[in-house]
């Protein structure tokens, strides 16, 4: 045994499902719990084979090898989790292969394509709106169904919503009322399945990234991860922009805390957990991407990015 391999890691034993982790946040999630040691059932609807509405090329065959390749162990499945009977049967799979369930991340999306902005709820498309409640609400209500009592079996389970934006910051309007109910339910999700879970030993909480360098927004930019300052030009606040494995070492942080009943219920960002547990982003600094923008963008504070970061 090498001196690498005896090394012992937080979530050595411990099993993970990451609900939505082809790519972004949900892929960056499931490779830092592996990182710490965990099994990581990765789910998604695109695979090599077939591609979701989004559309993208990310699989969750990639998502589950990368966790592998950090030293946990992945396990890529197919999953609508729209599909109750698809989702029940993954729990299945996951009891009778290892009996157990330690952390469950509800990071299901993919409706960034079907918004309209600055238009009244009588001016969008009606089904577009509906479908962004269904990726939101009900895939995270199904997921938590059918996989909480396995959560619950043994003290100590973590449960993690994973929405766009911390509970004050969603207090803003968000341009568009499906949208605008899409992001907040994750917020109350947590709130109630804290009350819920709290009996057991349990966790719930709400976990936002802040200014997400994901993919989509890389190509968006037409940037890489490598040469993203580039594009701060175009939007100057991309300067306070996080990785993907910012939120990634959050959610591995209070998996690890044998005090994280601390955050239960409650609604926080990457950047706040970064100051209580010290990690840093893979360029080495803590983006506080809710401090800038509500210090410098709407509070008109006379201060850049850099200082927030």
């Amino acid at each position: 045994m090498t001196a690498a391999e005896s090394v012992v890691r937080p979530l050595d034993g411990k099993v993970a499902l990451v609900a939505g982790a082809t790519r972004g946040a949900g892929r960056a999630m499931a490779v830092e719990l592996g990182r710490a040691g965990a099994v990581v059932y990765a789910t998604g609807r695109t695979t090599r084979e077939r591609r979701s509405e989004v559309g993208r090329p990310e699989t969750i065959e990639e998502t589950a090898e990368l966790v592998t390749a950090a030293g946990g162990t992945g396990i890529a499945v197919p999953v609508d989790h729209l599909e109750p009977e698809r989702v029940r049967a993954l729990v299945e799979r996951i009891d009778r292969d290892h009996g157990r369930l330690d952390v469950l991340v509800n990071d299901v999306w993919g409706g960034d394509h079907l918004l309209e902005f600055d238009k009244k709820v009588w001016e969008v498309k009606l089904a577009d709106g509906l479908r962004m409640l269904r990726l939101s609400l009900d895939a995270h209500a199904i997921t938590s169904h059918f996989a909480v009592p396995l959560l619950i079996r043994r003290p100590g389970g973590l449960l993690v919503e994973i929405t766009d934006g911390t509970e004050e910051s969603n207090r803003a309007y968000r341009g568009n009322l499906f949208f605008d109910l899409a992001k907040y339910g994750p917020i109350r999700m947590a709130f109630g399945l804290a009350q819920e879970l709290k009996e057991y030993g349990g966790t719930a909480l709400c976990l936002t990234p802040g200014f997400l360098r994901s993919e989509e927004m890389l190509d968006y930019f037409g940037v890489t991860e490598g040469t993203w300052r580039e594009a701060i030009g175009k939007e100057p606040h991309f300067a306070i922009a996080e990785s993907p494995a910012f939120i990634g070492r959050a959610l591995a942080a209070v998996a690890s805390d044998p005090e994280r009943a601390r955050w239960n219920g409650r609604s926080v960002s990457s950047g706040e957990l970064a100051k209580v547990y010290g990690f840093t982003d893979v360029d080495g600094s803590r983006p506080d991407c809710d401090g800038y923008f509500r210090d410098v963008v709407f509070g008109g504070v006379a201060a850049s990015a850099e200082d927030y970061r």
